[in-house]
């Protein structure tokens, strides 16, 4: 499978496309004006406790308060093999025996402020390099569960842990990440030593500055990017921008030399994500219909609660019978969707409701498509089989908005709803509106001002009902186009 990550940076954004054998599968929007802060870590100040919630709200010096709940100020299980919670329940004691309002506390975003919500936080720190996550006050070596192979795991955990027990004053422990995976000896220790530097520069900034203030800001987009996404088989990195470039080659040297000859710069004059054809799959990522090769498609409806996903068979018709083309659309629509899930980077509760099928074999196999999908995924997914209702119900990880949210906005006009009231329903409206306001107030006549399709209607279908409303009332009423109105606003001016 070939890999290309493409950055294309200018003064006011940042953008970062992860193509796979040619099909943009991940795209991240960094602007300048408005920065995710997931993993910055700030010294807060507890502005107000909630019993009845079991969390707090911390002013960290944004525009809104974040939010902590009680099981995010608890430490970490230390025998926990991935450096997580361990599953099953836990006594979470009463937040007000673990924060006070005008506490000083030193937290790390989990979630960027989405929608109405404020930032999510934890007491949990962790500050990730490479090769290693370093977690401070954790005295535990934890290892990426991709990693498979126990002879590498054993091996890569036995070096830390040794190196830990070498070191006298190790002040937290580890998770050791997919990408440290048949990595040498001294670069994994490298990693753990700038780490270590990196928590004492940390600890010297909290002591320094008053709440609230943030002591350690994550690297650049464009850097998380080496960081994060590089790997062997990726082919290439190109890059648009000669100073961006220049910083990534620094940082390359300096922690994966071993990549360097895969990072170019691209000075071509044709913009590089046209090139890729980026552009058009970043627009057709903001739509709700997914259309199959097949003829199928794809409906994916994002909302505040949940994103429900339905398949329809559409003009593919088949060749042998119904089921085998409801098998068949319902395969492609499984890796369809899993593509989608990484572009649009949609989180939280998913809801997938694939074209009901007769045949056990087939949903087992739809489901084992979806599920091996999601393997390629870099956030981290939980899937369900499919219900007696033919639903296959998911989480993933949200830490960031989506690519929705971040490039559009609610309509103004419908408010986010996606349909508008229509302009028989708007006249019917004026008309029980003249009706009160006849009712309420003494006047002349009436003035209805409109947009130009509820006007149109009012003058054309309905002249006969504003005839006899005009009787009814023994008043005139005339109507005025409105150019700026959208088709549910109006108004009714008495004269």
């Amino acid at each position: 499978m070939s890999e290309e990550i493409l950055i294309n940076v200018t003064p006011v954004e940042t953008r970062v496309a992860l193509v796979e054998n040619g099909m943009l599968q991940e795209a991240y929007v960094e602007r300048t004006s408005r920065k995710g802060i997931v993993g910055n870590i700030f010294k807060g100040k507890v502005v107000r406790v909630l019993p009845g919630m079991e969390a707090a709200f911390v002013d960290i010096g944004l525009e809104r308060a974040a939010f902590i709940h009680a099981s995010d100020v608890m430490p970490v299980d230390s025998d926990s093999d991935n450096g997580q919670p361990q599953d099953g329940p836990r006594t979470v004691p009463d937040i007000r025996t673990l924060l006070r309002e005008g506490q000083s506390l030193v937290v790390q975003v989990t979630k960027d402020p989405i929608g109405t919500k404020g930032a999510r936080l934890t007491t949990q720190l962790s500050i990730p390099s490479r090769y290693l996550v370093f977690m401070p006050g954790v005295h535990h070596v934890g290892i990426s569960q991709r990693i498979e192979d126990d002879d590498e795991r054993a091996r890569l955990k036995q070096t830390l842990e040794s190196a830990m027990g070498d070191q006298e004053h190790c002040a937290g422990g580890f998770i050791i990440r997919t990408a440290a995976e048949g990595v040498a000896e001294d670069d994994l220790l490298a990693d753990m030593v700038y780490l270590q530097r990196l928590n004492y520069s940390i600890i010297e900034r909290i002591e320094q500055v008053k709440a609230p203030a943030i002591v350690y800001q994550d690297l650049p987009l464009f850097i998380r990017t080496i960081r994060d996404l590089i790997r062997p088989q990726t082919e290439k990195v190109r890059i648009d921008s000669r100073e961006s470039h220049q910083r990534v080659m620094d940082f390359v040297r300096e922690f994966v030399s071993e990549f360097e000859n895969k990072v170019e710069y691209y000075p071509g004059e044709r913009p590089l994500f046209d090139l890729y054809s980026v552009e058009d799959e970043i627009q057709k990522a903001l739509s709700r219909k997914v259309q199959l090769k097949s003829g199928g498609y794809v409906i994916i409806d994002q909302t505040e609660a949940m994103t429900t996903i339905d398949i329809n068979t559409g003009a593919f018709v088949g060749h042998r019978n119904l089921e085998e083309t409801i098998f068949k659309t319902n395969l492609e629509a499984a890796r369809a969707i899993s593509r989608q899930l990484r572009l649009r980077n949609l989180g939280g509760i998913i809801i997938i409701d694939f074209i009901d099928m007769e045949d056990p074999e087939h949903q087992r196999q739809v489901h084992r498509m979806l599920d091996k999908m999601l393997e390629r995924d870099h956030a981290k997914t939980k899937i369900t089989g499919v219900s007696e209702l033919g639903l296959v119900e998911m989480t993933r990880k949200r830490t960031t908005e989506s690519l929705g949210q971040i490039l559009c906005e609610p309509c103004p006009i419908c408010d986010g709803r996606g349909f508008l009231k229509t302009a028989e329903t708007v006249c019917y409206e004026v008309f029980r509106e003249i009706l009160r306001v006849n009712r309420a107030y003494e006047a002349e006549s009436y003035l209805v001002m409109a947009s130009q399709k509820v006007v149109d209607r009012l003058l054309d279908e309905e002249a006969d009902n504003v005839a006899d409303l005009e009787t009814f009332i023994g008043k005139s009423i005339r109507f005025q186009v409105e150019p700026f109105y959208s088709q549910e606003q109006y108004d009714v001016v008495l004269l």
